[in-house]
């Protein structure tokens, strides 16, 4: 009971900040000796600190107590295509390092190590040990297969899908005693873009990242949503005309390879845009006016909207929020996909753009690792073993 009217005192500073003891007693329902004893043990562990006295209403002051958000500190990994990125945050979320770093790893091996020694710089710029780091939640393409090891579905990363690698990653960043956590990437955007950014308060919605592949994170009743296997959103496997077959068949799957990034730059070269180089130039022609980055934009709104109707059509999203380099183009996908989706499904989510940019799986990351971190802090600092002594 001592632990779990500690918890309660704690995760009502957490939740709604700064208090004094009797504003403690009135929200939690505990009484006030529970709740100065509940504050004495948590201060006494270094979760609990009072930054002063108030001096509202007739009487003494009273003393206010806040979360310690340096109580513990958790870090955040976006490893993407093309760059890594890094952050570290306290409890409160605030972030107190950060590094971006090009991705030019040509070998899995190679990017483990790169990632295991980005992290220890980050973590040491913000001047913080590595046994200070409580959790680490790794966003990746593909699919984290924990028990064999494995990332399936992650052809853009070379090596990546290498039987073991998983693990050697989780060996590599868990070495002062970190929790690790390797969660795909499309995931951790909609988890971030939930707790941030455009998809705030909404219980169901559908996060669609798009650039140099495709995917899509799911949350239900503001849950993240993953499937049997962890494979939840995994829409690059969804046929997209005629099946492809043989070694190919999935490498990669139908819709990444008629919708991401070179599928863009290549219908632009098939409508004479011979010297669009990326799909950052077709969309930028597109915004100029150039009518043939325009047939090439609607046509990609529409593949996109085909992709997201099947969804819709099961789970009937509040909100469709686009991400990654091509779905940050909300601006000029937005319209035509719903104009698309009209024609197939009764209730057309609304599509917006996400609000968070390149930031929203780093964004994931951090707040899926608070969810942990808090609890684990209070565990380790042994909490727990005290009440059950005393």
């Amino acid at each position: 009971m001592r632990a779990l009217n500690q918890r309660l005192v704690l995760e009502r500073l957490r939740a709604h900040g700064e208090a004094t003891r009797p504003q403690i007693a009135a929200d939690t329902g505990l009484s006030k000796p529970t709740v100065g004893q509940a504050l004495l043990d948590l201060e006494q562990h270094g979760l609990v600190r009072a930054t002063g006295r108030s001096l509202a209403g007739p009487g003494r002051a009273a003393v206010v107590y806040q979360a310690a958000p340096d109580a513990g500190h958790v870090v955040g990994v976006d490893i993407g295509r093309r760059a890594i990125r890094i952050a570290v945050a306290d409890l409160d979320g605030s972030i107190v390092a950060r590094l971006d770093e090009p991705n030019r790893c040509r070998s899995a091996s190679a990017l483990v190590r790169t990632v295991s020694e980005s992290v220890e710089r980050a973590v040491a710029s913000a001047g913080l040990s590595p046994h200070e780091v409580v959790s680490t939640v790794v966003g990746t393409p593909g699919v984290p297969d924990p028990a064999t090891g494995t990332v399936h579905r992650a052809p853009n990363l070379p090596g990546w899908e290498r039987r073991g690698l998983l693990h050697e990653l989780v060996a590599a960043l868990a070495g002062a005693g970190s929790d690790v956590v390797v969660e795909n990437d499309a995931n951790l955007c909609a988890v971030g873009e939930h707790a941030l950014g455009a998809a705030l308060g909404v219980d169901v919605l559908v996060c669609l990242t798009v650039g140099t592949g495709i995917g899509m994170g799911l949350l239900v009743n503001g849950r993240l949503f993953r499937g049997a296997h962890g494979a939840a959103g995994e829409i690059a496997d969804l046929p997209f005309g005629p099946l492809p077959t043989g070694a190919d068949a999935h490498r990669p799957g139908p819709v990444e390879t008629a919708a991401a990034g070179q599928a863009v730059v290549a219908a632009a070269h098939e409508h004479g845009l011979t010297k669009a180089r990326s799909a950052k130039d077709v969309f930028r022609l597109a915004r100029q006016g150039d009518e043939r980055a325009m047939r090439v934009v609607e046509d990609e709104a529409e593949k996109l909207a085909y992709v997201v109707s099947a969804v819709t059509a099961v789970l009937d999203p509040r909100l469709i929020v686009l991400g990654g380099g091509i779905g940050g183009n909300a601006d000029l996908l937005a319209d035509p996909m719903r104009r698309a989706l009209a024609a197939t499904v009764p209730v057309v989510p609304e599509i917006v753009a996400g609000q968070l940019g390149v930031d929203a799986v780093l964004a994931g990351a951090i707040a899926t690792a608070l969810g942990t971190a808090r609890d684990l802090v209070f565990d380790r600092r042994g909490l727990r073993r005290a009440a059950g002594e005393a």
